[in-house]
């Protein structure tokens, strides 16, 4: 699945094509996603102006410039569910069998060419997009969502004081996007077992000292894998067509049943909130 690092690694990769361009053309061939797309949703966002992308959670949102009302706000929100990714093609690359949809800006006055299409691929369709107005950071889906964490928001402290009193494993804690957002399973894996912290513990047994070293750590493997591409497995590709390469570097994550690179004792795999969980019995208590 498509984690935080993913998702920025995308908008760090189709930015620089869409930002301050019209859209010329948003072409829905597979409306049929987590939430169906309107069929008026080409015409709402055609002729808009493409603003600053920006990324909240796993969450890529598109404001979109209106010349005619210009103190309009509204916007896209992509997420790219389970399997999804967006690239750019050019608009004579053929159509893959799982792309559902084509956002082609238009081309700016000094250019001789056309510009790359933004084209969205999800196998399982899980991923949606959906159209907003007003502040997106209200919109239903963002507006519950906890501190982003490489931000000065998410801090022990912060966790601590949510935690108390928490029976739930800590790994199931820090996924909880109430608590933080874009923790997924991959990186709280590789976090926890760096800090030393066995996922199954109790959330409220967890000292101020633990969750300095487990919030530095995630901010530390985060920031790695979003300046590495992210992380691939199975279908995800950045916005420019090309892998991540974090994976190379997974303590924990996917290596049930090999040695521990601590400690050579063999890595145990239980589920957590019905997700695997790999830890060492020996290094993580």
């Amino acid at each position: 699945m498509p984690e935080l690092p993913e998702v920025e690694t995308t908008r760090r990769g189709v930015s620089p094509w869409l930002e301050g361009r019209s859209i010329e053309r948003l072409e829905v061939r597979e409306p049929r996603l987590r939430w169906p797309i309107p069929d008026a949703m080409p015409e709402w966002v055609q002729g808009l102006n493409i603003a600053t992308l920006q990324r909240r959670a796993k969450y890529l949102l598109m404001p979109l410039l209106d010349s005619q009302q210009p103190e309009s706000s509204q916007g896209l929100i992509w997420h790219l569910g389970m399997s999804g990714s967006l690239r750019l093609v050019p608009a004579s690359e053929p159509w893959k069998k799982h792309d559902h949809l084509q956002l082609t800006p238009a081309p700016l006055p000094s250019e001789t060419q056309a510009p790359l299409c933004l084209r969205y691929h999800d196998p399982r369709r899980f991923g949606f997009l959906l159209h907003y107005t007003g502040d997106p950071l209200l919109h239903p889906r963002l507006e519950k969502l906890g501190p982003e964490p490489l931000s000065d928001a998410f801090t022990p402290e912060l966790l601590y004081q949510r935690s108390r009193q928490r029976k739930i494993p800590v790994k199931a804690f820090i996924m909880d996007s109430a608590q933080v957002v874009g923790v997924g399973n991959i990186y709280a894996t590789e976090a926890l077992f760096r800090a030393g912290i066995d996922p199954r513990r109790a959330a409220g047994r967890i000292s101020l000292a633990r969750y300095a070293e487990l919030v530095r750590l995630i901010k530390v493997i985060l920031a790695a894998a979003i300046e590495q591409g992210g992380t691939t497995l199975r279908d995800f590709v950045g916005g420019d067509g090309k892998p991540g390469y974090f994976a190379q570097q997974l303590d924990a994550y996917g290596r049930a049943g090999q040695p521990c690179r601590k400690c050579s004792a063999a890595l145990q795999e239980t589920r957590i909130g019905q997700r695997a969980s790999v830890f060492c019995p020996q290094c993580q208590r």
